[in-house]
């Protein structure tokens, strides 16, 4: 058997000047890829940077998530001699990220023109709520104002109720995703090149790329999507439908008859109401109904039981987060993995395996997140052959942490 090689982004270094959650997930993509990500932080700690709750241990769970694997160093970016030394450590990095307003970085000096002219290799990835130029590139964003903005929040929410954000964080995450789907690009190029570059990303427009069918449809029929719970505007039936101990999906039925066999209800193949999806999607109120009633009659797993093995339809449990620590599926490709506690805490907690099963470069995930400050002295003497009179020098001047 072919023994793996090191990971895939092994050798490549990341500057990383993210925060909060969109940036940092970015940057955790490319740490379980084998890059060496360096997260910069400020030599004080502040709570909107790094205290999120809730907390367990003392350890901020909102920051332990998305930073697992990366070391961390503390640089004054307001002093000279920090500017200096973010400038030196760009010489030795592939990568710079940053998420702050557009600007913030050119006014200290440190943006992608002054960088880019320390290091020409250098790839400089920003990521904003509305990206650095356009009349709204000033503004600041969260995920709620991406999925707003971007117009996913618009089609999310029962029908007829008011727009709803999803509960998961996509605003954040899917532009943090297209950040490091970004920089693979860019460091491929590089690769045909010898050049770095300059990599945009704005959260609002990663929305409206998860729009693109409801986009082409207002394109070619002046449709304008909106709420209709988690019905299907192409398919019925289409959705979650309660049974009696929770809720199952039913969706893309391809055998109907038999779907309407196995949950006992051989009148809904002789109801003409029913008899072709464009009749069931016209008569979705009373398909719905029907189908509430016969769900009800047996638990999500004596159904999961019965109509899965017949490939009539696609169909999955509901799972809570709670369900997915007992899932034999998620055991089987160990998608839950314990991450230890930093700063010599005991225990550990466990967080989503990576996603990407690659055979041969596999991900690596199970480090813990950075200390404040842990990796300084480690990465400026392997980053630079920093003397430790030269680090001890910054340190005493508070440059660094």
């Amino acid at each position: 058997m072919t023994q793996p090689q090191p990971p895939a982004l092994s050798g490549i270094r990341v500057l990383d000047f993210t925060w909060a959650l969109a940036g940092p997930f970015a940057t955790m993509q490319l740490a379980d890829l084998g890059a060496e990500v360096v997260k910069v932080e400020y030599p004080e700690t502040d709570e909107k940077l790094r205290g999120f709750g809730p907390y367990y241990e003392g350890v901020s769970t909102f920051f332990f998530s998305p930073n697992r694997g990366k070391r961390g160093i503390c640089i004054d970016l307001k002093a000279d001699e920090g500017k200096d030394l973010v400038k030196r450590l760009a010489r030795h990095a592939d990568v710079v990220t940053e998420n702050f307003r557009p600007g913030t970085m050119d006014r200290l000096g440190l943006g992608y023109k002054a960088l880019r002219a320390e290091n020409p290799r250098l790839i400089y990835a920003a990521l904003s709520g509305f990206g650095q130029t356009g009349p709204y590139s000033s503004m600041a964003a969260v995920d709620a104002v991406a999925q707003a903005m971007g117009g996913t929040m618009s089609m999310n929410g029962a029908a007829g109720g008011p727009p709803t954000r999803i509960g998961v964080s996509i605003g954040d995450m899917v532009g943090g995703l297209y950040l490091a789907l970004g920089i693979l690009a860019a460091l491929r190029a590089r690769d045909l090149t010898g050049k770095g570059q300059l990599l945009d990303v704005a959260l609002m427009e990663a929305q409206m790329a998860l729009c693109e069918n409801a986009i082409v449809r207002h394109s070619a029929f002046n449709e304008d999507p909106t709420r209709q719970g988690s019905r299907h505007a192409l398919l019925a039936p289409f959705g979650p439908f309660p049974t009696a101990d929770g809720f199952i999906v039913i969706a893309n039925v391809k055998e109907w008859e038999l779907f309407c066999a196995l949950i006992g209800r051989d009148d809904m193949i002789v109801d003409p109401r029913f008899a072709t999806n464009r009749l069931r999607l016209e008569n979705i109120d009373a398909l719905e109904d029907a189908l509430h009633e016969a769900l009800a009659a047996r638990t999500t797993d004596e159904w999961f039981a019965i109509i899965e093995p017949a490939n009539v339809c696609a169909i999955g449990k509901v799972n809570t987060v709670a369900d997915l620590f007992d899932d034999p599926h998620v055991a089987a490709r160990k998608m839950l993995v314990d991450v230890p506690l930093p700063y010599g805490k005991p225990g550990t907690l466990k967080l989503p395996n990576s996603p990407m099963h690659l055979s041969g470069t596999p991900t690596v995930v199970g480090a813990p997140m950075p200390e404040h400050g842990g990796d300084t002295t480690g990465v400026l003497r392997e980053w630079l052959d920093m003397l430790p009179t030269e680090v001890e020098h910054l340190r005493a001047h508070a440059i660094i942490k």
